[in-house]
């Protein structure tokens, strides 16, 4: 086990008396050279939990641990020099995640020069080859970020993570802001970087069928919470959680002529606030088969099939 979390919870301070419970109390594990998908709305606490895991937040609970090694609920800046060589993170949007007054040279071998244990001209040749690797030419050392693409700055951006040789990366929705094709090229980019370096990741994305392809495992959040977790044919082809399903059946067809038939199944009712989250499941205001202590009793995690969870009462009954 590479990756384990228990109860993790990050909480957001938005006024007096108001919490954010943006993520609570995720329990999770990531094997070592796998990928998991993690899945959900906009606003599920996806983005937070990967940036809370390494460090970017501070935690507000629960545990969390590297390769058997925990990790700080806040990191310092020694916290961040040490594991910052094993997990690191592709950001979700290619144009503000890049310092625009910064050359390639200098964003891609800034980690490499963080760390000191290379000179500046061993910087230069690191960063030529992993921008080869990346499908770009070593001439864009000296060129700033607003002269490429989205594609091409995304590619800058997995450069930059992939060159400290890391065991552990999360990728906060890579493809999210790129063209079809140009996801296309950045998935397979992954897969070849994970199958050549072993590497973990944590993939956070909106396309199911995307997620289910390139994962080994799937976990789906809402609003803060787990709702359902295991091999990522399971979970896309057998969902047993109400809200999975309805995620499911909103997922587009491929073949156009099958859309267009296809009836239209809008998932009702609205979103729980996550402030000041009391008990209960977080989906049932929304859910067609809720019941009465849905709402007032916290539903717990079980085992549906092997190495598949779901947190549903309709399971613990």
């Amino acid at each position: 086990m590479l990756i384990e979390t228990l109860n993790l919870q990050k909480h957001f301070r938005i006024g007096a008396g108001q919490i954010l419970h943006a993520v609570d109390g995720i329990t999770l594990n990531i094997n070592e050279n796998e990928i998991l998908g993690l899945v959900g709305e906009s606003g599920s606490g996806k983005s937070t939990f990967g940036k809370t895991l390494i460090g970017l937040h501070e935690r507000t609970g629960g545990q969390a641990s590297f390769n058997g090694e925990p990790l700080p609920a806040r990191f310092s800046a020694q916290d961040h020099l040490h594991f910052s060589r094993d997990m690191q993170m592709i950001f979700q949007d290619p144009y503000s995640s890049l310092n625009p007054r910064m050359t390639v040279l200098d964003i891609v071998g800034e980690g490499l020069m963080i760390q000191g244990q290379h000179k500046r001209s061993e910087v230069r040749d690191l960063v030529a080859e992993w921008l080869k690797k990346v499908g770009l030419n070593a001439d864009h050392m000296s060129r700033y970020p607003h002269e490429f693409s989205g594609g091409q700055r995304q590619r800058i951006g997995i450069a930059r993570a992939m060159i400290i040789k890391p065991r552990f990366v999360v990728c906060d929705e890579p493809i999210s802001a790129l063209d079809v094709s140009v996801q296309a090229q950045v998935i397979n980019l992954l897969e070849e970087l994970k199958n050549a370096m072993g590497l973990t990741l944590l993939f956070i994305a909106h396309d199911l069928s995307m997620v289910r392809y390139v994962s080994d495992r799937m976990a789906v959040m809402y609003l803060g919470n787990l709702v359902e977790s295991g091999p990522a044919n399971d979970v896309f082809f057998n969902p047993q959680h109400p809200y999975t399903q309805l995620l499911i059946e909103s997922n587009p067809e491929p073949d156009p002529a099958l859309e267009r038939t296809r009836a239209f199944v809008p998932i009702k009712g609205e979103i729980t606030s996550p402030v000041n989250v009391g008990p209960g499941c977080r989906f049932a205001d929304r859910c067609p088969k809720a019941m009465s202590h849905c709402r007032t009793v916290t539903p717990e995690s079980v085992e549906v099939a092997p190495e598949h969870r779901v947190a549903c009462h309709l399971f613990t009954q």
